[in-house]
């Protein structure tokens, strides 16, 4: 009998998911949230959902990054080529990275750009950071340009993973799914 391959351990799969979810929404959110000519009730709800979920999120991303440096994650199956361990390994890397300029290049955006923070400033929270409508339009451009890398990453990520589950039916997709019991 095989023994079947090590999944990931049940807090980072819980943080992969909770994060998951939270990106997933804040992505429709951060789009629409800009466009012209939205209801201004819309657009503030969208706004005030957005920040706020987005500062929740620093401390979760940098958990999970924690985390992660602290606990390996399994190794990949036998069967899977070099290169797309590499691929993998890039763009797991890559994730990280923009998971953690996303929010934090979003905050100095808005406090750059003078706007308030609900969920902090009702904590008593200072705005931390000088108004400076420069520094608000580079982390606006870095925000938005991170975005766009992100939304394309997601989708390789995404994409490999159904290819896993649906065409190649092997166990990589249960590394990472919420295990079931037996």
């Amino acid at each position: 009998m095989t023994r079947p391959h090590p999944g990931y351990r049940t807090p980072a799969r819980m943080f992969h998911w909770t994060i998951a979810v939270a990106v997933l929404l804040m992505i429709p959110a951060g789009l629409v949230m800009t466009q012209d000519g939205l209801a201004r009730i819309v657009q503030d709800a969208l706004f005030l959902f957005h920040k706020n979920l987005g500062v929740l999120l620093i401390p979760l991303i940098l958990a999970r990054l924690i985390y992660r440096l602290v606990h390996r994650p399994p190794p990949l199956p036998g069967h899977i080529p070099a290169w797309q361990r590499r691929a993998a390994a890039l763009s797991h890397a890559a994730l990280y990275v923009l998971l953690i300029v996303m929010p934090l290049s979003g905050f100095v955006r808005v406090r750059a750009g003078g706007f308030p923070i609900e969920l902090l400033d009702s904590l008593g929270a200072g705005p931390w950071l000088a108004k400076s409508e420069a520094l608000a339009e580079a982390a606006k451009g870095l925000h938005y340009a991170a975005g766009m890398t992100l939304i394309a990453l997601l989708a390789l990520h995404v994409g490999a993973a159904l290819h896993h589950v649906l065409i190649r039916r092997d166990e990589v997709w249960g590394r990472m799914w919420p295990p079931r019991a037996r």
